[in-house]
């Protein structure tokens, strides 16, 4: 049994904004709880192709693994998937106009091996919980007043 866990949001800030600040993989240990460093394999910006070493902590263990750059369409979809590490995961970001705001989708789609294939309902109650608390941190720091430059 797999995981996918989807959630979304509206944040109140123009699409490309949000996707440059979501969609920089240096900035995901600001607004995701769990992600303690992200060190580049890769010479930024991102792109198809780069890669990254992220350190996160969950479910009180410390995780490290490898993501890939899959898929990237600037200010609308980016596609990260595991190289190495734990459990093969999948991860997209979307972005979209809503209303003068964007409308932000973040996917964890995997499927663990083992003990972890057990634990996935588990498992995967955990990152629906984690990755809203993340999204609603991510649209806190991006609706400040002076935007994502602030939070940078």
């Amino acid at each position: 049994m797999g995981v996918d866990v989807v959630v979304e949001t509206t944040i109140a800030r123009p699409v490309a904004e949000v996707a440059a600040y979501a969609g920089d993989p240096s900035n995901a240990p600001e607004w995701y709880a769990s992600i303690t460093s992200v060190e580049w394999r890769t010479e930024p910006p991102v792109k198809v192709g780069s890669e990254m070493d992220f350190i996160a902590r969950f479910l009180g263990r410390t995780l490290s693994y490898t993501y890939r750059v899959t898929e990237l369409v600037p200010g609308r979809r980016l596609v990260m998937e595991t190289a190495q590490g734990p459990f093969p995961m999948r991860t997209t970001y979307t972005w979209e106009p809503a209303d003068g705001s964007t409308r932000m989708t973040l996917q964890n789609a995997g499927s663990p091996a083992g003990f972890g294939r057990i634990a996935a309902p588990v498992m995967e109650a955990a990152m629906r919980r984690a990755t809203t608390k993340d999204l609603a941190r991510l649209k806190a720091m991006l609706e400040r007043n002076d935007g994502p430059t602030a939070a940078s």
